[in-house]
């Protein structure tokens, strides 16, 4: 028995660790969701027929989401602010899957006009009788520095990203509370785990997301079938850049450079579709070497303000050289 116990430990031990740090290097996603997407639900089984509202679902991730949900054979609401991209991605929809034209309803909304949630939820229940899962994926990003930066931007990036999402929340949550199901999804962000340079009202509003919907969740124990999770992926392919905000409420960002290093749009819809399908209550996406900072902060979290302030420091400065700021750890600074 005491032999069989040590060849345990000097030999199926080791090769155990040796598996789980070689599928962490090139992981891109938490253990728990890769295991979801190993072994778990496929999307394409649960969420047919399902009917789901996606915000922000004229471009980036909450388009993907769009395609990927169409073809799983979900019904669709689509919302954002410009009704004509939104029927483009419709289009697309409706020629990619089986979905007929009533499957899929455009609904143009601002999360900033707060007052008109309440009419848009009901039209959307009025069209398809429920709301099964709701994807809160509107937002803007940012791109300054916080000593240049106007407070206007910080209260517009409060206002849409995080009030405007409690607004819709609160409108949808009591149809589902009322049917005892659902699922409220919300796209957070690496940065609403750790702070990041350039982004402190993004980061912000991510952090203020991550604290109501964490809190939310610790409220609705009573209706163990619904479903609160969040999403928090690193660099992503999308068009989030190109509509930051900058130091001034109406100046656009001047660089925006090389998307190539981040991780396919496609690839981070399908591992949160994977998650919402299996009941994941947090999600961490992301490429290394980004994944080991979400573990780095949760673990050793003393370890990671080291590392942090010294990629903080670089990409403020290659920010400073006219660098794109997502691309500041792959590139050198330019030169005059």
């Amino acid at each position: 028995m005491d032999s069989y116990l040590v060849y345990i430990l000097w030999y199926i031990l080791p090769l155990y660790l040796l598996i789980h740090l070689l599928c962490f290097i090139f992981a891109d996603a938490d253990f728990t969701l890769l295991r979801a997407s190993l072994m778990g639900h496929r999307p394409e089984s649960k969420l047919k027929g399902l009917v789901v509202w996606v915000t922000g679902a004229s471009s980036g991730i909450g388009e993907e989401l769009a395609y990927q949900l169409a073809k799983c054979g979900s019904r669709l609401i689509l919302s954002a602010r410009r009704k004509d991209e939104l029927n483009k991605v419709k289009q697309h929809c409706l020629e990619t899957s089986n979905l007929k034209d009533e499957d899929i309803l455009v609904l143009p909304l601002d999360l900033l006009e707060r007052t008109s949630h309440e009419e848009k939820t009901k039209a959307v229940i009025q069209h398809f009788g429920q709301i099964d899962i709701l994807i809160n994926n509107g937002g803007r990003s940012q791109r300054s520095l916080c000593l240049e930066t106007s407070v206007d931007v910080y209260q517009a990036l409060m206002e849409l990203n995080f009030l405007g999402t409690v607004s819709l929340t609160k409108q949808v949550l009591p149809h589902m509370t009322q049917r005892g199901r659902g699922s409220i999804v919300t796209v957070s962000s690496v940065v609403g785990l750790a702070g990041a340079p350039l982004a402190t009202g993004y980061s912000a509003s991510k952090h203020a997301l991550q604290g109501f919907f964490n809190s939310l969740r610790t409220e609705l124990t009573d209706f163990p079938k619904i479903l609160i999770s969040t999403a928090c992926p690193g660099p992503v392919q999308s068009q989030i850049v190109n509509n930051a905000f900058t130091e001034e409420l109406n100046k656009p960002v001047t660089t925006v450079g090389y998307q190539g290093h981040k991780m396919p749009t496609s690839r981070c819809v399908h591992l949160m579709l994977v998650g919402i399908s299996n009941g994941v209550k947090e999600m961490w996406i992301a490429q290394q070497p980004f994944l080991v900072f979400y573990y780095l902060w949760q673990y050793a979290p003393s370890f990671a303000w080291s590392v942090t302030d010294l990629l903080g420091r670089k990409r403020v400065q290659n920010f400073k050289a006219g660098v794109d700021a997502d691309s500041a750890y792959f590139r050198k600074p330019k030169t005059s």
